[in-house]
């Protein structure tokens, strides 16, 4: 004689907990590169008032706004921090790594004219690197295209755990500085944390295969040149 089949309720607890499990596992799969680019970067994440010093910052494109010509609301943020520092003497040249050809526009030419113009940076101290296309590879443009082996990176506190981590992985000796973000209404934040918290297992896969870099470029002494003058 056959077993009676399990009546319904048991069925329906056995799936229940065969997807709780497959879930659980899923955020297991996601949360240990989270928890990489968090515990990588602890001791290397400051606000603007506590900032340490280096001779050049970097700071991270994202989209830009009105037909690409200004920065939208969170890059103008890292801008204004990024100009705050060369202000009080906590960097001197500034690196904007961005995508030059992106759907909305040219950030790194963006950001640089922000930075000239209604921030009053020098031009002579502002370096723009138009092939940043992701995190990674801005961090690794600047160290191999631009040279540099010290830096602070400015973005938002949302996204400057894995952007510390990443250059530091790459061998630069890197601290991060969180930027105002003025206007940044919390839902926008929340969406962005958690897009930037699934963005961690990119950044564990280019950190572990070695991922070169999407535009290879000759070195370029820019920053050096800069830093002279």
């Amino acid at each position: 004689m056959t077993d009676p089949a399990p009546a319904a309720p048991v069925r329906w607890r056995r799936r229940l907990i065969r997807v709780a499990a497959l879930v659980a596992v899923a955020l297991l799969l996601v949360s240990v590169p989270w928890l990489w680019t968090t515990v990588s970067a602890r001791g290397h994440v400051y606000t603007e008032a506590d900032a340490p010093s280096a001779d050049v910052v970097i700071v991270l494109g994202t989209a830009v706004t009105e037909n690409g010509q200004r920065p939208g609301i969170r890059l103008a943020g890292r801008l204004e921090t990024a100009a705050e520092l060369v202000r009080s003497g906590q960097a001197r040249v500034v690196l904007v790594s961005g995508d030059g050809g992106g759907t909305s526009g040219d950030e790194p030419a963006a950001m640089a004219e922000h930075l000239t113009g209604p921030l009053g940076v020098d031009p002579q101290r502002v370096v723009t690197d138009p092939h940043g296309l992701d995190t990674y590879d801005s961090c690794l443009r600047a160290r191999d295209v631009y040279g540099i082996e010290r830096a602070l990176i400015v973005t938002q506190s949302y996204h400057l755990d894995r952007a510390v981590t990443l250059c530091r992985h790459l061998g630069i000796d890197t601290d991060g500085v969180a930027a105002r973000c003025t206007g940044c209404g919390s839902s926008l934040l929340a969406q962005k944390a958690a897009r930037d918290y699934l963005a961690s297992g990119k950044a564990v896969l280019d950190a572990v295969r070695r991922r070169p870099p999407a535009v290879s470029s000759p070195a370029d002494p820019s920053v050096t040149e800069a830093l002279r003058r």
